[in-house]
Parts: structure tokens; C-alpha cells; sequence
């Protein structure tokens, strides 16, 4: 898998961190520390989280070599069409004029350890599409970490400034981004 790919999918799986990191920064007025905290706790588990799931994934590749494509290719479309739903149910939320939820101002570890956790689960599974496409995954994992970390640092900055206009088409265009490299990936197989 090329850099470039790699980098879609980092944003891709970004963008759950990036909405939460949105709602953190909605709190107040950003701060380096606060946009530093952030960006780390959600850039170390997105990094770790395809680590884990790599590995589980690993060890089951000789059960399942002949369907792994279609396994990368459910997993994404899954967790794309998952996000994609969120963000349109928050479009809507925004439309009928509800409030923004609020993920709370609090940046310690037992703030941020379920936030990260939850907004990590998908960089879990695509961990684990990575064992049967047998991508490297220390360059991944440290695309993804430094990529999330970026966005959560840039979203709680985004939060401060502008609210949670964007925090919808965010998670819509990361879920239609995984959705397309499933796609991608089916296309590949069957064209090589």
C-alpha cells in the first residue's frame, strides 16, 4: 500500500478524533497545551489500535488468505457507512437547530482515556484489514498516530474558533474515504 493510500486511510480514521477534538475545543479558548494533550492522547491510540489489530489478524490470515479482500473490503465499507451515518445524523441534529453535544472541557487521563479508546475502535479493525493485506505496519500505525494527531490538535483549535459547523461534513467525508478504499481494494484484486 503506497504512502498516499495509507494517508487517505490515516484521515479517514482521523476524523472521529477530529469531532470529538471539535467538541473538547468548543469549551473555551484553545490553548497549545490543551491542543497538544489532545492531539497525543488521540494520535498514541489511533497509532496503537491498528498495532493491536494487526496482530490479532495476523495469526488468522492462514484461516482465512482466499476471503481476505472481501474481509478489507467489509470491515472499511462497515466502518465508513458507520461514520458517514454519524455525520448525517449530526447534520440533522444541526438542522433542526438542537445543540452540538458536548464531549466536556476536561483533558486528564480519565477524560480522555474513554474518549480515546472510542474513537479508536475503527483504527482496531483496520488494523486487523491490514494483516490480510499484509500491509507494513509501522509506517502505517505512525501515519495514522502523526495524521490524528495533527487533526485532534487542528480540531480542538477549529472548536474554539468556529464551533461545530464543519464536525458533519468532517465525518462524511472520512467515512465516504474509507468506503472508497474498500471499493479500491475489491477493484485491485480482481484487475491483478
Amino acid at each position: 500500500m503506497r504512502v498516499l493510500e495509507m494517508f487517505v486511510i490515516a484521515l479517514g480514521l482521523s476524523m472521529d478524533a477530529f469531532a470529538v477534538a471539535v467538541c473538547l475545543g468548543l469549551s473555551g479558548r484553545p490553548s497549545i497545551r490543551k491542543m497538544l494533550a489532545v492531539g497525543f492522547y488521540f494520535g498514541l491510540f489511533q497509532a496503537a489500535m491498528p498495532v493491536i489489530g494487526f496482530f490479532s489478524g495476523y495469526y488468522l490470515t492462514g484461516f482465512i488468505a482466499e476471503y481476505d479482500h472481501w474481509i478489507a473490503f467489509a470491515l472499511l465499507c462497515f466502518l465508513g457507512g458507520k461514520m458517514a451515518l454519524s455525520g448525517i445524523a449530526a447534520a440533522r441534529c444541526n438542522a433542526a437547530g438542537e445543540p452540538a453535544p458536548s464531549a466536556g472541557q476536561a483533558i486528564s487521563f480519565a477524560a480522555m482515556l474513554p474518549l480515546s479508546l472510542a474513537t479508536s475502535i475503527d483504527a482496531l479493525a483496520a488494523g486487523l484489514s491490514f494483516a490480510f493485506l499484509h500491509v507494513d505496519i509501522v509506517p502505517a500505525a505512525i501515519i495514522i498516530g502523526i495524521t490524528t494527531f495533527a487533526l485532534s490538535a487542528l480540531g480542538v483549535l477549529v472548536g474554539g474558533v468556529f464551533g461545530t459547523k464543519y464536525r458533519a461534513r468532517a465525518e462524511i467525508a472520512g467515512g465516504a474515504a474509507l468506503i472508497i478504499m474498500g471499493v479500491k481494494i475489491i477493484v485491485e484484486h480482481y484487475l491483478m
